[in-house]
């Protein structure tokens, strides 16, 4: 085996006892962390926060604006107004003139708006392909409408915080503050509905218990089919985690098109729409949530081309006179035999009637069934306010930590006042504003919750709104793409130590209180483990469907270092070369007056600091943890500039040196003038992020004091063909870790005599497991997806793993996992299986491998390995004051061939697994006696199949 040259990483937490350190030692203060008030205070500071973004759609702001403008607004059917279309804006046609409804719409990059073009001062119109945008609804809702561009504006001025404000109509355009240029799909299309986006649907009706009835009998065939699939998916996409479903098909026989899903109802979330939008035969799919659904709206979806027998006496026994299931039929194809027939089941049943001949007609009528559901809301002007789960923001991709770059929105309807449209109870549409959960999560700050403590939210379902262990995203070839299941991740399957579930059914119930967990947790991305004692804080955020929780680690995340240096000389240090702040923190809040868009953190600090900005709001606590440790940490950069000038006082080859402390201060010095990724915005791992302290910090915090600790940093942020060893040394002062300093030497004599040893990666595992007492062996479990194709992320393997956290759900997406081994190659690598099966999807289950954890008690052991007719004896040594081991095997007997790869295939899903805790929203509105149901499409006289709506029917039963 070719020996190259490594690099080692040398890292000390300094004990300062010199220097500037005596200089402030009588203002240096170790203060006990509370987490209770901690959790109150992040609780009290983010409700403020989602306050002011419900008051600016509350009634008085955009809700009662769109009202108001449609109660004085008289239909005109023949009305002509131009409007700014966002797709056609600043274009123009072959004269160069612009395009109707395009024009001269002026767009300049927002640093708020994620550096995209913007227009602060209007708001555009965007319609889908499918609608056409001169449609007398469109214009007469669009002129309408116009008044809330002022409020948009006002909001915006009000709260610099805000994103994006909208109001989605009813028929179906699309009201976005600030304007933008909308770009088509590579088609020219665009088929973004927001009638389909979860914060319209929310709002607009309560939670539903949806039953769709699909006829696939003879008849129902080509052309039918494929409508009628297209109809059950466009019904799906109307669903939310608060709702719940299930589809059966019905010829001669009635069976459910997803066996698991027998007999119940199963939770609308995205999973498993994603796994229900597949299906017409025998599926797989994830846990399954069941129960007894919403306990709210319950509806029959029937969708047929109308061949039917007699069942109305089922309709008079089961479902009148309450009439509380309601019945909505899709016509399918162009006979129309039985239209009347099926118009009457709706009339009947509270419920409406469409027909669907084409692909084209499937949206619209789809979406009057909201119209009729939202009525009872409407009807009673119950303005309620919803938040979503959380979804993603496709902008950020590559801006930010995965745990956060999802949203969510908070939305309100928008309902007619005309009293003459009382009854029909008419929804105008729903207003709504986005609130990115990074800019949540950031009141939640890093250094206050120490280096291994972290802030979560979970929704009522139980499902993770943002936690550091979210990986929402995968990658396939060079893009990043969601995970099909991102934000229904059940708070269990990250916090897998609570196995009774303690923290995850208080926390849904909405209680305030403190859980402790022994636990097993991992880092740079599932590589490396540590075993933590973690407390858990959590509380309720009123009025929002979500729960906070805070942990923090015992030992160093229990306290927190303070020290107190003027500004004057604080002020000095920080403005030396070498020194970086964390750039994600907020020290300065710089989103507040767009003058402060455009400044770093580091800018933002030294404006306020000098009295340039006064009006900056600061971190004031953050800021003097900052400038003290810029004081006591100055001396490096003298010391570092000797040692390079000094070339007998340092070792050849030291290639960096950095330091880091809690605050998010950092001083880096290159030794050597080579190209590195390493401490740079592209190697997250090593920086301090919103989302992390920096891994070498994690690993050193918890090593124990006066060793060493040696790793492999991730080759793909290194460049090709670089291995470099991380070199922990670590101290304490009063038991407290305070800096962290960094060295990068180049050194291969240790190594140099590995070439005459010969190593099977299946061979070391082997040896590993089967030392007795030097290591030890534990399964660890692991989230697996099955998938369609290969895809370049792969889990760790044993070899350089030790234990880590189920991350179930979240790392992994492959088919199967081979351990593969190679000569020429020290270290076991995991690799995915290539084997394609056409209709296969992604899906989570878990399944277990092992892995190895290093037992320090035993310095030295020794053995044989068998191998067919030679043996191979080896040593194992350990390095004293580190974490290393010294390998020594014999090198003239070839195990390789004893061994083939390992297989391990995933364990099959479990597909029903009871239901969970979750908490209901609390308002409801399916019925109010004021309705119009005579509003149905038509009425007539009806029949089918007696056997099959007896079925359906008995879903209220089981729900109620």
């Amino acid at each position: 085996m070719s020996v190259r040259r490594r690099s080692v990483q040398w890292m000390v937490i300094l004990q300062i006892r010199e220097g500037k350190y005596k200089d402030v030692e009588g203002v240096v203060k170790i203060e006990e962390v509370d987490g209770e008030e901690l959790v109150k205070k992040f609780a009290e500071e983010m409700e403020e926060m989602l306050g002011r973004k419900m008051k600016s759609v509350k009634v008085r702001r955009l809700a009662e604006a769109a009202e108001d403008a449609d109660l004085y607004h008289e239909y005109n059917d023949t009305m002509e107004f131009d409007y700014y279309n966002s797709m056609l804006i600043n274009t123009v046609d072959e004269d160069g003139n612009p395009v109707p409804l395009g024009g001269e719409f002026p767009l300049e990059e927002n640093e708020h708006f994620n550096k995209l073009p913007v227009n602060t001062q209007q708001s555009n119109i965007q319609v889908p392909t499918n609608v056409y945008n001169r449609d007398p609804d469109i214009v007469n809702g669009v002129f309408m409408s116009e008044a809330l561009n002022d409020v948009f504006i006002d909001n915006f001025q009000k709260d610099p915080t805000l994103t994006w404000q909208y109001f989605g109509s009813a028929t179906g355009f699309f009201r976005l503050y600030p304007g933008i240029q909308w770009i088509p799909d590579e088609n020219g299309v665009v088929t973004f509905d927001a009638r389909n986006r979860n914060w319209y649907i929310q709002a607009a009706t309560s939670p539903k218990d949806v039953v769709i009835v699909v006829d696939v009998s003879g008849s129902m065939k080509g052309l039918r089919l494929t409508i009628a699939k297209h109809t059950i998916n466009t019904i799906l996409d109307t669903l939310g985690e608060n709702d719940f479903v299930n589809i059966i098909a019905y010829s001669d026989y009635v069976r459910y098109v997803e066996p698991c899903f027998k007999g119940t109802l199963v939770q609308a979330d995205l999973d498993n729409r994603e796994v229900t939008h597949t299906h017409t035969h025998k599926t797989h799919t994830g846990a399954a949530a069941l129960g007894q659904g919403s306990l709210c709206n319950q509806a029959i979806m029937l969708i047929t081309d109308g061949a039917m027998e007699d069942f109305q006496d089922v309709f008079e026994e089961f479902n009148w006179p309450e009439r509380r299931v309601r019945v909505f039929t899709y016509l399918i194809g162009r006979e129309m035999t039985f239209a009347e027939n099926v118009k009457w089941i709706a009339c009947n049943n509270k419920g409406y009637y469409t027909h669907i001949s084409t692909l084209a007609d499937v949206q619209e009528n789809v979406m009057e069934y909201l119209h009729v559901l939202s009525r009872p809301m409407v009807i009673n002007h119950d303005h309620d306010i919803i938040w979503t789960e959380a979804y993603m923001d496709s902008v950020l991709f590559n801006t930010q930590a995965q745990s956060l770059l999802l949203m969510t929105s908070v939305a309100m309807p928008v309902f007619s006042k005309k009293k003459e449209t009382l009854s029909h109870g008419i929804l105008l549409g729903v207003v709504g504003t986005d609130v990115a959960l990074r800019e949540l999560m950031r009141l939640a700050p890093r250094y206050k919750l120490g280096v291994h403590g972290y802030a979560y939210l979970i929704t009522n379902n139980g499902y993770i709104l943002s936690h550091p262990d979210l990986r929402p995203l995968y990658k396939e070839g060079k893009k990043l793409k969601p995970k099909p299941n991102y934000n229904s991740v059940d708070l269990s399957e990250v916090e897998w130590e609570d196995t009774e579930e303690r923290l995850r059914t208080a926390m849904v119930k909405g209680e305030t209180g403190t859980l402790s967990l022994d636990v097993r947790t991992s880092v740079d991305k599932g590589r490396r483990a540590m075993f933590l004692k973690n407390d858990y804080f959590y509380t309720i955020l009123n009025e929002t469907p979500f729960s906070l929780g805070i942990v923090l680690t015992r030992g160093y995340g229990q306290y927190i270092f303070t020290g107190n240096v003027s500004v004057e000389e604080g002020l000095h240090d920080l403005l030396a070369p070498d020194l970086t702040i964390a750039s994600e923190w907020t020290y300065c809040e710089t989103d507040i007056d767009p003058a402060h868009r455009k400044l770093s953190q580091l800018q933002a600090v030294v404006r306020y600091l000098t009295g340039k900005e006064p009006d900056l709001e600061c971190d004031m606590q953050l800021l003097q943890q900052t400038l003290f440790d810029a004081v006591v940490t100055a001396p490096m950069e003298a010391y570092w500039t000797a040692l390079m000038l000094n070339t007998s006082g340092m070792e050849d080859g030291v290639e960096t040196a950095f330091l880091g402390t809690r605050s998010g201060l950092m001083r880096f010095h290159l030794f050597l003038s080579l190209p590195r990724s390493f401490l740079t915005s592209t190697d997250k791992e090593n920086m301090f992020t919103l989302d992390h302290f920096p891994v070498w910090y994690r690993r050193a915090a918890e090593y124990p004091a006066g060793q060493f600790l040696y790793y492999m940093p991730r080759q793909d942020t290194r460049g090709i063909g670089d291995a470099f060893t991380e070199q922990t040394h670590t101290h304490t002062w009063t038991q407290k870790t305070f800096f962290v300093l960094f060295l990068y030497p180049i050194f291969s004599a240790i190594f140099s005599r590995l070439n005459q040893i010969s190593l099977n990666d299946r061979f070391i595992s082997l040896f590993f497991g089967e030392i007795d007492g030097s290591v030890m062996t534990t399964l660890i479990r692991m989230g697996m997806f099955k998938s369609v194709k290969q895809l370049s992320s792969s889990p760790p393997s044993p070899a350089s793993l030790s234990v880590t956290n189920k991350m179930s759900l979240l790392h992994c997406y492959t088919p199967s996992f081979i351990f593969q081994t190679s000569r020429h190659d020290p270290y076991l690598s995991l690799l995915a299986s290539a084997h394609k099966k056409k209709g296969d999807i992604l899906q989570p289950c878990d399944t277990e491998y092992p892995s190895f954890v290093y037992e320090p008690s035993v310095k030295e052991t020794n053995s044989i390995i068998k191998c067919g007719r030679c043996q191979k004896m080896f040593v194992v040594q350990q390095i004293p004051e580190s974490n290393l081991l010294m390998l020594v095997i014999q090198a003239d007997c070839d195990c390789s061939r004893q061994y083939g790869p390992i297989t391990m295939e995933p364990k099959e899903c479990d597909r029903m697994r009871s239901q969970k805790i979750r908490r209901r929203p609390e308002s409801c509105h399916a019925y109010h006696p004021q309705e119009n149901a005579n509003d149905c499409g038509g009425a007539s006289f009806i029949s089918l199949s007696a056997s099959l709506f007896f079925i359906c029917l008995s879903f209220s039963a089981l729900v109620s």
